[in-house]
């Protein structure tokens, strides 16, 4: 990824939000929250806004077009002048080659530039938002819109650590309460083929599951040179994925993807603990932050199932991303949605594109006031991943309900570009500790 606007077929593709913080504000506590307001039914124009405009966030907003003729963008807001101009740039050309040019409708009065930019985004009257920003903002800008009474796509994860998870998992609630939906960015869920082959497997497509490999060893990402005008802090937002605070280390930003599917198989059923190993090899540099590079992580079920889960971000090596499943009666390749054994089986349609289905669904559900609510799995989803990261970063066996009650505190409460980012160190297992 170059630093100046992204590739508009890139916004289509990309699974990973590559956009900046636009939170600010303080914390506020969920029984603050304003009384419940109408839910969006029928026919008519859905405002939408977009909080994060990186190459995950403008396809989402793509996405959010291309779902209803009468979907417009509404509002825009990113913590980085260039990252929103550039990236609506691209957003206009690619509905524009679809025939959608008139459901973009981003004013320059309502596009907006800073860490306060969700709060201007809210107040410009959206029907939903598309949250894309760094997972470490995410507890705070979801308890935000669902205090508005407006609908939430949230990219994946949804928090950086645990006290996180709490907050959007109460959120989450609310959000029923009010009939708001919120739709995970964790895709793999509305991909058709692992749809009909995760509902095999659940049904007994090979038997009883034994072991699961997970794997999501991949390349290096993308990250921005350091800028003699940029503080400490910019520099960190900017190249995100580098710090836990921000983005929880990448197996909570990518290989959730992986252990969602894991425990979705297992009927949401989640492990209750996890040891894992894991370091920094190869990506030494500070460019790189404070995140590890490879983690290699086993996870326990209660009913004995164990899940061996790898994830590596390493130049020139090996890739796959796949889960494979071990039952008494079979096993079952995930990505090519194939089952072998005594009930073999073939996902042969053709299956729709999930960076889309997810839209079409979400902004579906809306317009019929039935809405969609994803909290469950991806509250339980991103605590699966950092309690992976809790074991490789102290080297202890964590369990499912000292993740939980986690007391590691990454974000600050209140942030500004003139504030130092919290400080950061590469954990040490064995040093360093549980909180």
């Amino acid at each position: 990824m170059k630093h100046n606007q992204p590739s508009r077929r890139s916004f289509l593709k990309s699974a990973t939000s590559t956009a900046a913080l636009a939170a600010g504000g303080s914390l506020g506590s969920l029984g603050a929250l304003r009384a419940a307001t109408p839910v969006h039914q029928g026919g008519g124009q859905l405002k939408i806004g977009i909080v994060g405009v990186g190459g995950r966030g403008c396809g989402a907003a793509v996405q959010a077009i291309l779902a209803h003729k009468e979907n417009v963008l509404h509002a825009a807001g990113d913590a980085f002048a260039d990252r929103l101009e550039g990236g609506l740039d691209g957003v206009l050309e690619t509905v524009t080659e679809h025939g959608k040019k008139e459901q973009f409708q981003v004013p320059p009065e309502r596009r907006f530039v800073g860490l306060d930019t969700l709060d201007k985004v809210l107040a410009t009257g959206v029907d939903g938002v598309i949250l894309t920003t760094p997972p470490g903002f995410r507890p705070l800008q979801i308890e935000k819109a669902v205090a508005k009474g407006v609908h939430v796509f949230a990219e994946k994860p949804i928090a950086s650590d645990a006290l996180g998870v709490a907050r959007v998992r109460a959120a989450c609630e609310l959000a029923k309460q009010k009939g708001l939906s919120v739709v995970s960015g964790l895709c793999y869920r509305y991909h058709d083929g692992r749809r009909a082959i995760i509902q095999r497997l659940q049904e007994g497509g090979i038997g009883d599951i034994l072991a699961i490999q997970g794997s999501y060893v991949t390349g290096e990402l993308w990250s921005f040179p350091r800028q003699p005008q940029w503080t400490e802090l910019e520099w960190q937002l900017r190249n995100w994925l580098y710090y836990p605070w921000l983005s929880g280390d990448h197996i909570a930003e990518q290989h959730v993807h992986t252990l969602d599917v894991m425990a979705w198989m297992k009927r949401d059923v989640y492990p209750i603990a996890a040891v894992s190993l894991g370091g920094r090899q190869v990506r030494t540099d500070a460019l790189f932050g404070t995140v590890y590079d490879h983690f290699s992580t086993i996870y326990e079920w209660e009913d004995g199932t164990r899940g061996f889960s790898y994830c590596r971000q390493q130049n020139n090596c090996f890739r796959e991303v796949n889960e494979y499943v071990m039952g008494t009666e079979g096993q079952a390749n995930v990505f090519r949605q194939t089952i072998t054994g005594k009930n073999e089986w073939h996902f042969a349609d053709k299956a729709r594109d999930m960076y889309q289905a997810e839209h079409d669904e979400m902004w579906a559900a809306v317009r019929a006031g039935k809405p969609i609510n994803n909290g469950e799995y991806m509250c339980n989803s991103t605590l699966m991943a950092l309690m992976g990261r809790m074991a490789a970063y102290t080297g202890q066996r964590i369990t499912w309900q000292q993740a939980m009650q986690s007391q590691e505190k990454l974000v600050p409460d209140q942030l500004t570009f003139e504030d130092m980012p919290p400080k950061s160190e590469v954990a040490m297992p064995g040093k360093t500790r549980f909180v």
